[in-house]
């Protein structure tokens, strides 16, 4: 095969494996941000993106996972009292991972045409919540002191059960009470503002795999990169 033709090989396979932008579900997104600060919409995630996902996470073994932490930086530490889950920051390099990288850059491109929200980058780890696993009521950013903007959850779990727990609880920022229950089926998303909802993990019954992602402003200064890991 020429080299020409093996380019136009490459390409077309590369090509199949990202979809064209989905406005209509992007336009989902940005009307439940836009009326509610969070949406949730089952099974919605494209199947080429969920497949993608699927063989990044085959890709990795037990050893590529890290205990979480809370915080950032200087501020960061270890507390198996507030969350137990397991990740694995997720790198745009990765060829299994170019379908989702590309979907969210199109998806950030939309929000901020649509919603003028000035997000400026991704970043995003696979979560590994083992049987009793949990993370307590959070915030994912601080009111003027974070750049986490917008929060993005997406479920890698088939035939998720309802006694199996696992759930997304996101609460009201007024008076805590419960707004929504999010059971972590598979291609399920959910997106919410990270500075505005309180939000937990309940304890899950079985292993339950997720991304959780961050839509970000851009803070680098000089030679301090943002975001810190």
């Amino acid at each position: 095969m020429s080299t020409n033709l093996l380019i136009k090989d490459q390409n077309l396979q590369l090509s199949a494996k990202a979809p064209p932008p989905d406005d209509k579900l992007f336009e989902r997104i940005a009307r439940g941000i836009e009326t509610d600060g969070y949406v949730h919409l089952l099974a919605a995630l494209p199947e080429v993106i969920t497949d993608s996902l699927l063989d990044y996470l085959a890709e990795l073994d037990g050893h590529n996972f890290r205990s979480a932490n809370t915080g950032r930086g200087v501020a960061r530490a270890h507390n198996r009292f507030v969350r137990r889950d397991r990740i694995h920051w997720m790198e745009e390099t990765c060829p299994s991972a170019s379908a989702w990288f590309d979907w969210t850059h199109h998806l950030k491109t939309f929000l901020n045409q649509r919603l003028i929200l000035g997000l400026f980058s991704f970043e995003c780890h696979l979560s590994h919540y083992r049987p009793g696993d949990f993370y307590r009521k959070h915030l994912d950013a601080f009111k003027g002191e974070s750049n986490r903007v917008l929060s993005l959850v997406v479920y890698l779990n088939r035939g998720w059960q309802p006694d199996q727990g696992g759930e997304l609880v996101i609460y009201s920022p007024e008076d805590g009470s419960e707004l929504l229950k999010v059971t972590p089926e598979f291609a399920t998303l959910a997106l919410f503002l990270s500075e505005e909802f309180p939000h937990e993990v309940l304890p899950t019954h079985r292993d339950r795999y997720t991304v959780a992602g961050w839509f970000r402003l851009n803070s680098s200064i000089n030679d301090n990169i943002d975001p810190p890991r």
